[in-house]
């Protein structure tokens, strides 16, 4: 898949393209199915971060990284920013979104977004699928490291 060309990624069976600002006050579009889901930065523009995001503290543990080690994670000349899986597209992402937000929810993965100053501008996208969303998720991240070098911004290596 092309990381950089929002046609391409419709054409791989993307749907939503909707900002973050508009899914933080309406998720009932969502689907309730297994897939996985693209966090865009759509306007390209660079990577400028906040020393303290908003992501939840779950169980006490703060989400936030140093602003050199943000810079060094981010991927110039790409879109994608995050790519992320679930069970439940509707109810991950509403864990996502709540996170986000300063809840204390269990959603600890990709929580570099947070700490992006335009968070509210980016742009989630995602692909209901039958098969398992971890292999899914595993082959994208895996075509992003081919094309890019390394994995994408806020997809940490655990």
């Amino acid at each position: 898949m092309t990381f950089n060309d929002i046609d391409e990624i419709k054409k791989a069976g993307f749907t939503g393209f909707k900002k973050m600002s508009e899914l933080f006050l309406d998720s009932s579009m969502l689907p309730d199915n297994d897939g996985v889901y693209l966090v865009l930065n759509i306007d390209n523009k660079p990577g400028e971060f906040l020393t303290v995001g908003s992501g939840g503290h779950f169980k006490g543990k703060d989400p936030n990284i140093s602003l050199t080690d943000l810079k060094s994670n981010w991927v110039d000349n790409t879109k994608v920013v995050y790519i992320g899986k679930a069970t439940s597209l509707r109810s991950r992402l509403r864990q996502y979104f709540s996170f986000g937000q300063g809840k204390n929810i269990g959603h600890y993965g990709g929580r570099l977004i947070w700490q992006i100053k335009y968070t509210k501008d980016l742009v989630v996208c995602w692909k209901s699928l039958t098969t398992d969303p971890r292999v899914f998720e595993a082959d994208l991240i895996q075509q992003f490291v081919k094309t890019f070098g390394c994995r994408p911004f806020a997809n940490l290596a655990n």
